[in-house]
Order: structure tokens, then C-alpha cells, then sequence
């Protein structure tokens, strides 16, 4: 019945054909129905993955069997798939109506040669499946004490991404016993409840939860309610509102009928209700005493004033008044309590402290550690009773323990409240002891059996950073070699924190002058040498600067680092000169010197030796102090020039100077040797001391310039007694010499004399016995008297002596002072053994010269004065 005629139908659209075939349909059931072609169709987002949702229907006209397709738009998801022959439709994928309200697909219906499509939105209803979240959590809020009941102190806000009921919120709050806190129910705001109050002295913080509840709804068939919650944090800020505070009531006290007048009944104590700021308290009885006793209006201790067999009640009943006093000095709040005194006198009962729940002998507490001093352990609720009257039931409480706290009241009749309070914050040290334990100590008084029972409290403490890092020493001190290169590790610090966690983590730093060539590990405290850093103990031989410990919070000690630089043997020895020259004196040593610039001992210590000599039988050296001498063979000038091959004059070492490094560096020097005779020296001092200076000239100038200023203080002090004489006299007279004609020659000649006996008595010093008096060239003689001359200049150079003579010259081995002679032929033996007789080593031009000059400075100074 087909043929090239046929018709497809689609929604809306049609093509006519010689013979017709008519396109399938769906059928459009209406809203509500779960078969046809899916209009108006919505399901609920809480539908189970797998469900059978929908069924697609429809028709072909021409009754040809039909299939069914659903498909999606290429960027959405598959929610849904078809059973291409039933047209049932299963959900495959889980909905969400928060993240997706409708879903697009295209249906289409074929009848294998026609293909019908629509586009189809399928609408996600609600399920009541999101809870109430709240925003801007956490929730702080800091409150005053004072403020006014009904207030308004904080909003929370939660919101719901359901809609209708479900998406709606109400407010409430949790806690399950009466509070001071109230919140509206539809716009959560947190208010303080019409009459209540907050007190700082009994609740610093309040943790108030509230819950967030939507209006319900269907969730998988059943009726669902959601709901979140959250907490409040309200901090209670003190103010100055609360009065004085008794501690320990009711307060009693017993009077012993052997109670001696003026003792001390029993104590009140009393505090600022304020802890931010407590005021001082002042004591005082308003009435019911009638004389009998007394208290310390600082203290608080109560005394009987009268003898127990004047006092004519078995029962006191007083009222003490506490008043503060503001920090301007004016009485502020005052409160009053009742003190119950007895006269009794029975002790059967020892005292005994509770709990909440009954007698109890151990009581624990959890604390931070180093709390305020003078604080109350207020998780402690102890009390002791003593069931005795009077005297047998007082008692005193002692807190033996570490010594950081102490316990009020000290003394106690018949039952109190017993307080702990801080002493010694240091002493409640978390890194010293994490537990403290206590023994609390009732003791009766006044009674033969001296009752007493004793309960421990144990506190826990908590770590806070209270400790500073410290170095395990003050000062660290270490040795490096000089030539270690750039980054080696020099020494380790360490440090200490005791604190836990966190804070007991130390970095290390260094600073200082002596810092710049080393650097730190700042985690392990490793010191180190700059990577660039070149140390030379001879320019720098120490080193010191500070390390620094800190901990996270800026905590930090210091410690000081010394550095000692470790010679290494890298200098050789160093002779002032290349070629020294010495005089010897016969029979002494002379000295060579070399300086090692290396820092420390052995490097810088030097030994000497001679390396070349010839003969090498001449002289011995002193390896440690560089003395040369003679050897001990050799006592004279003639011995030394027995053993001189040619006759030379001149003695030629090569000395070595060698440190005692490792390794071992040298330096040599040539030293030449002039000897000179100790004969001569002993006889001619000015001689002995013109060679003795020949080596070192700065100690003739020296002796020269001593002398001169010798002269100078003696001018000086004969022109300041000239002066004075004549300004006694009253006559200014000219400094200068006058010389005056002398009256008659008799005085002269006897001046003459003197300055002959004068003159005659110092040349005498330089006068040989054993020679001619003429051997000096001098043409003075002993027999004559000349008159005064001024000083004249030197005498020529004598003319060479006649062959018969000898020349004069100082006998050393150098050469001689006096001018050099032609040399003459050479005399017999005995001729040179006469000349060595008669000529004399003192015989010299040094010496004359000498001589002339002291002989012309004498004559001088005489004719001055």
C-alpha cells in the first residue's frame, strides 16, 4: 500500500504526496498524566535514581509499530533514558532543584520511515533536602555588665535554598536551662532577656547556641524538618559595679574560757567584687559587741578585749562593716556580715573538709600556668568544718607545697569557705613541674590533742610562652686554622626554649664588629665562614661578636662568640740587614737578631746557626739567643792571628736564622766581625765606650745630650742664684762677665797655680806610666806652668814617626784610626818585638784627640768662674 506518495506530518507542518503515509503522533494527555508526550510535566528533585517516571504514548496512523527516542542538548546532562519500544522513561541521573530548576529534552516518535520530535521542559520541584546554613560565622560579640536588660547585643543570620516552607527559618535557642539571652525568632537577634544581668565576678564569657530551623517539607515521602546550629560567644567586660566581697562566710569563732585577753579570735576577709581593679578595704564593727572585742580595720582580725570570765553571753552576734576606699581616697561601696562568737569548751571532733558531694581528701583544678598574683583558684570549692565550740574548733589552715600559693583564711572557727590564692606567679611554672601538687593542712590551735586532717590539691598546668631562649653558655670560644677556606663550619651554639610547641622553636641571628666574615645557620645555630672570607691571624688574630636566640614571639638572649685564628708557619725569618756589621770585645759576645712575623709560638720562635765560616774553628752561637763568641781556645789577639791565614782583619760569617714552623722556613746574613782587645778598654774607658757605641751611635748621642743638659741645669741654677743675690742686695747688675785688672801679681801666680794643679790633675787620667811623656804628641810637660789660653782647635796629624817608631793605632783586627803608613821594609824579629814594647794600644790618635779636648774644656771652665 506504500508507494512514492506518502505525507510526514509533523507538529504544524505537512507535505502532501500522491499516496499518503501518515507520520506518528504523540498524545497529549494534559498536566498531570504520566503518559503522552511529557507536557506539563514536573517531577520532584528527591526521586530516586532508576525510578520509573513517565511513559511516552503515541500513535501511527497506518497502525505501523512505533519507537521512542529522548535526547539532550550536547552541553547539558543525561537525566533521563527510554525504552525505545515501551516509551517508559527511568531518571538515570540525581536532580538537584537548587542547581537545576527545568531540564530541556527532545522526544521524538518514528515509524521507521517518519520521525516526529518535540521539544519538551520538564520543571524540578522542591524537596525539603538543604538545611539552614548560618554566614559570617564564628560569632563574637564583647558585652559590658552593665548593659541594660532587653538590649540588643548581636544578629545571626542563616538561610535556606529551599523554597516555600522549607526555604523559611525560624530561630531559637538551645540550651537547655534558663539563660540570660534571648533571640527573635524570625530575625535572630540576640538580646539580653527582660531582667537579667551580666556579672563579670561570676561569668567572664557566656556560650550561647542557636538553632536555625526551616518550616519543614517533603523529603522522599516523608515530612522532614532541618535544622543547624551555632554558638554565640559573648565576653563579659568588667566595670566598676560590685562592692566588697566577704570570703570564707559564715563567719564563727570561739572564746575559751583560759583565752588570754587581747588574742586573736578569728580573721574576716574581704575583697573588691571588681577583679579588673580591686579598691582597698577597711574593717569596722558596727554593733553587738558591747566592748568585749575588737578588729583591725586593716587586717580584719578580730580580738577579745575583755577576760573570758567578764564576757556575760554564751553568744555574740557581731556585724562587720567593710568599706572601700577609691583610688581618690573617698569611701565607696560598703557590705556588712554577721560574726557568730561562742564561749564553749569541747574538742571531740577533728576538722574535716568537703566537697560538693560530702567529705573529700583530693581536689583537682586545670590552670594556665604563671597566673596573676593575688588570684582566687576559683575552680576550687573546698570547705572545712570543725564541729567543736569554741577554742576546740579553731584551727588554722597551712598550704604546704611548692610555695606558690597561699590559703585564706589562715585561721578558722568552727567551718569556712577555703579560698587559694596565687602568691608566686614564677613558682607555677608549666616547664618546671606540669603538676603542682598541695597539701592542705587544718590544725587545731589551742588544744591538747591537736586535731588535724590534711587534703591534697592537684593542679594541671597549661603551657603558655612565658620562657626566653637560652644559649647553653654565655660565651663560646673556639680555635680555626688561618688558611680555612670560605664556608667552613666554625662552631655550633645552641639554645634552649623550654616552652612547648611552637614557641619553643629558636632562630639564630649574629651581629657585631667581628661579624662581617661569618654567617649563621638560622635553624640548627652552625657558624660559618663567608663563602669570599680569607683570615690571616697576623693582621687579625681574634675575633668576637654576639649570637641571638628568639623564639616566634621576640623573645631572645645573646650569647658572645671568641674566635682564636690558628697560625699557620707562613713568614720566614727577617734580619735588619742583609750584611751586618759587629765589634766584639775579646772575651764577650756579640748578639745577631731575626724577627718571624708569624702570630703565635712555634712559628715565630728562631733558632741561629752558623752555615759558613773559615776557619770554622773561630767562633761558637748560641742557638736560641744569637750570641756569637770566641771559642774558649782563643783568649788574645795573638792567638786569633795565629789561626788567620792570610792576616786578614776582618771576619766574614754566614748566619742562618731558622723558625721552628712546620714547615720550617730560613733566612741567611753575612755578619762581619771587627775584635778588639779588652787590654785597651780596660785602660782607656772613653775608648771602651766610643766601641761599645760603634754598633749603636743613638747611645753616644744619648750620653752626649745627658751631659749637655747637665751643664744646662748648672747654668741655670748659678744664673738663678746670681739673681737673687743681687735682688737682695737692691742692685740690678748686667748679666755678663767683667774682668777686672788684678792689683798685684802674687794673686795671679796663685791662680796660675791652681789652674795648673787642676788642669794637670785631669790630663792625668790620660797619661800612660810605662810611656815617654811625649808619646801623645802633647807638648805640655809636668814641669811647666803656662798661663791660661782660650781652648784652641785639635792639633794637625802628626807627621809619620821615624823608622825606629812604631805608629799609632788601636790594636784590632779591622784596621786602624790613625792614617795609613807606607809600608816599610820588613825589621828583624827583634826590631818588631822592641816596637811592640814600646808602642801601647792607648797610645792613639783617638785617645790624644780625647784627651786635648776634656784638657781645653777645664781650662775654660776655670777662667769663666
Amino acid at each position: 500500500s506504500r508507494g512514492t506518495w506518502w505525507v510526514r506530518w509533523g507538529r504544524g507542518v505537512g507535505t502532501a504526496c500522491p499516496l499518503a503515509n501518515f507520520a506518528p503522533h504523540f498524545f497529549d494527555n494534559g498536566a498531570g498524566s504520566t503518559n503522552g508526550n511529557m507536557a506539563l510535566f514536573s517531577l520532584p528533585e528527591d526521586t530516586p535514581v532508576g525510578s520509573h517516571v513517565y511513559t511516552l504514548n503515541g500513535t501511527d496512523p497506518e497502525g505501523d509499530p512505533v519507537s521512542y527516542h529522548i535526547s539532550f542538548n550536547p552541553s547539558a546532562r543525561s537525566v533521563f533514558s527510554v525504552d525505545p519500544n515501551l516509551g517508559n522513561i527511568t531518571l538515570i541521573e540525581e536532580l538537584d532543584r537548587e542547581r537545576e530548576d527545568e531540564i530541556e529534552a527532545i522526544i521524538s516518535i518514528s515509524d521507521g520511515l517518519n520521525l516526529v520530535a518535540e521539544k519538551v521542559t520538564i520543571l524540578v520541584t522542591d524537596a525539603n533536602d538543604e538545611a539552614p546554613r548560618f554566614i559570617q560565622e564564628p560569632y563574637v560579640v564583647q558585652v559590658p555588665e552593665d548593659t541594660p536588660s532587653g538590649s540588643s547585643i548581636a544578629r545571626v543570620r542563616a538561610v535556606d535554598r529551599d523554597t516555600g516552607s522549607a526555604g523559611s527559618v525560624t530561630y531559637f535557642l538551645k540550651n537547655p536551662h534558663p539563660t540570660e539571652f534571648s533571640v527573635d525568632r524570625h530575625s535572630g537577634v540576640l538580646r539580653l532577656r527582660a531582667g537579667a544581668i551580666l556579672d563579670f565576678e561570676k561569668a567572664r564569657a557566656h556560650f550561647v547556641t542557636v538553632v536555625a530551623k526551616d518550616g519543614g517539607g517533603k523529603l522522599r515521602g516523608a515530612d522532614v524538618v532541618l535544622s543547624a546550629t551555632t554558638v554565640v560567644t559573648v565576653n563579659v567586660e568588667d566595670v566598676q559595679d560590685m562592692g566588697p566581697v566577704f570570703v570564707g562566710t559564715p563567719y564563727y569563732g570561739y572564746v575559751y574560757e583560759d583565752t588570754l585577753l587581747g588574742s586573736e579570735v578569728l580573721t574576716v576577709v574581704a575583697m573588691d567584687g571588681d577583679r579588673g581593679k580591686p579598691n582597698r578595704v577597711l574593717y569596722s564593727l558596727v554593733n553587738g559587741s558591747d566592748g568585749a572585742f575588737e578588729i583591725n580595720e586593716t587586717s580584719g582580725a578580730i580580738s577579745v578585749m575583755q577576760s573570758p570570765s567578764q564576757l556575760r553571753r554564751e553568744v555574740y552576734e557581731l556585724h562587720v562593716q567593710v568599706t572601700e576606699v577609691s583610688s581618690a581616697g573617698t569611701p565607696a561601696a560598703q557590705a556588712m556580715v554577721p560574726v557568730t562568737i561562742r564561749i564553749v569548751d569541747l574538742n571531740n571532733h577533728p576538722p574535716t573538709f568537703y566537697g560538693e558531694s560530702g567529705p573529700q581528701n583530693r581536689f583537682e583544678l586545670s590552670m594556665y600556668e604563671h597566673p596573676p598574683q593575688g588570684e582566687i583558684l576559683r575552680g576550687l570549692k573546698i570547705t572545712v568544718n570543725d564541729s567543736d565550740q569554741g577554742a576546740n574548733a579553731k584551727f588554722n589552715l597551712r598550704l604546704v607545697g611548692p610555695g606558690a600559693s597561699s590559703v585564706v583564711p589562715q585561721t578558722v572557727l568552727n567551718e569556712a569557705q577555703v579560698t587559694i590564692i596565687v602568691e608566686n606567679s614564677a613558682a607555677i611554672d608549666f616547664e618546671k613541674s606540669k603538676v603542682l601538687t598541695f597539701k592542705l593542712l587544718a590544725i587545731e590551735v589551742n588544744t591538747p590533742e591537736k586535731f588535724s586532717s590534711t587534703a591534697d590539691v592537684v593542679i594541671q598546668l597549661l603551657d603558655t610562652n612565658d620562657n626566653v631562649p637560652k644559649f647553653t653558655s654565655h660565651y663560646y670560644v673556639t680555635r680555626i686554622p688561618e688558611n680555612a677556606p670560605g664556608g667552613s663550619n666554625v662552631l655550633a651554639v645552641t639554645a634552649v626554649d623550654p616552652d612547648s610547641g611552637p614557641w619553643g622553636e629558636v632562630k639564630y641571628s649574629i651581629y657585631g664588629s667581628g661579624a662581617d666574615l661569618f654567617l649563621i645557620h638560622p635553624s640548627s645555630g652552625i657558624i660559618y665562614t663567608q663563602p669570599w672570607a680569607s683570615l690571616d691571624a697576623e693582621a687579625t688574630a681574634r675575633y668576637n661578636f654576639y649570637v641571638k636566640a628568639e623564639d616566634m614571639e621576640g623573645r631572645y638572649s645573646l650569647a658572645e662568640v671568641f674566635i682564636t685564628l690558628l697560625d699557620v708557619n707562613d713568614h720566614y725569618p727577617q734580619f735588619g740587614k742583609s750584611v751586618q756589621e759587629k765589634t766584639m770585645v775579646l772575651g764577650t759576645p756579640v748578639k745577631i737578631e731575626a724577627t718571624d712575623q708569624g702570630a703565635e709560638e712555634p712559628n715565630n720562635l728562631v733558632d741561629y746557626s752558623i752555615t759558613h765560616a773559615e776557619p770554622a774553628n773561630v767562633f761558637d752561637i748560641n742557638a736560641h739567643t744569637g750570641e756569637i763568641w770566641l771559642k774558649n781556645s782563643i783568649r788574645s789577639l795573638d792567638a786569633l792571628h795565629n789561626i788567620t791565614p792570610n792576616g786578614d782583619r776582618t771576619w766574614s760569617l754566614e748566619v742562618q736564622a731558622k723558625d721552628r714552623g712546620s714547615p720550617s722556613f730560613s733566612t741567611t746574613a753575612l755578619l762581619k766581625i771587627d775584635i778588639v782587645d779588652t787590654e785597651m778598654l780596660s785602660r782607656s774607658p772613653m775608648a771602651a765606650f766610643l766601641m761599645q757605641t760603634k754598633d749603636n751611635p743613638m747611645k753616644a748621642v744619648g750620653v752626649l745630650a745627658g751631659i749637655m743638659a747637665i751643664i744646662v741645669a748648672i747654668t741655670v741654677l748659678i744664673s738663678t742664684a746670681t739673681f737673687w743675690r743681687n735682688k737682695k742686695s737692691n742692685k740690678v747688675q748686667p748679666v755678663r762677665r767683667v774682668l777686672r785688672k788684678r792689683p798685684s801679681p802674687a794673686p795671679r801666680s796663685v791662680r796660675i797655680e791652681w789652674l795648673k794643679f787642676r788642669r794637670t790633675k785631669a790630663a792625668d787620667k790620660f797619661v800612660l806610666r810605662e810611656a815617654p811623656p811625649n808619646e801623645n804628641c802633647n807638648n805640655n810637660s809636668r814641669g811647666s806652668t803656662p798661663a791660661p789660653q782660650a781652648p784652641a782647635p785639635p792639633p794637625p796629624p802628626s807627621p809619620a814617626p821615624s823608622v825606629g817608631q812604631a805608629p799609632w793605632t788601636v790594636p784590632t783586627v779591622s784596621g786602624s784610626l790613625a792614617p795609613q803608613q807606607p809600608r816599610q821594609p820588613s825589621p828583624k824579629p827583634r826590631a818588631v818585638a822592641k816596637r811592640k814594647a814600646v808602642g801601647s794600644p792607648v797610645q792613639s790618635a783617638l785617645v790624644s784627640e780625647l784627651r786635648q779636648k776634656f784638657e781645653k774644656k777645664n781650662l775654660h771652665s776655670k777662667a769663666y768662674f
